[in-house]
């Protein structure tokens, strides 16, 4: 299974990252190839229906919304998590892409 990216800023947004951030991020998503849907806790969480969470741990806790369409990972939506929950505007906009995929 192949990741791609729902728009060009999650990639930059990753690669602004400091070095060591980077490195977890990859390893995650290295993960994420491996185990597809099978990946969880502490790594994956579902967030609900199609709408996963990629989490990596670290000095910043890098947070990024996923999904699974036609035989891809789809990276919906990326940020920087400061809270203990995930702010609903980060779901919502990830919902919003995942419903603009599934409609097309």
């Amino acid at each position: 299974m192949e990741i791609s990216f729902f728009s060009k800023n999650i990639e930059i947004f990753i690669e602004e990252m400091d070095a060591l951030t980077i490195a977890k991020a990859l390893r995650t998503l290295d993960l994420l190839v491996k185990f597809s849907n099978k990946l969880s806790m502490p790594h994956s969480k579902k967030i609900e229906r199609n709408l996963f969470e990629l989490r990596i741990r670290g000095k910043q806790e890098l947070r990024i919304l996923y999904c699974f369409h036609k035989n891809a990972i789809v990276l919906l939506h990326a940020f920087i998590k400061k809270t203990q929950k995930i702010p609903q505007k980060h779901i919502l906009l990830a919902k919003k892409r995942l419903d603009s995929l599934e409609n097309t």
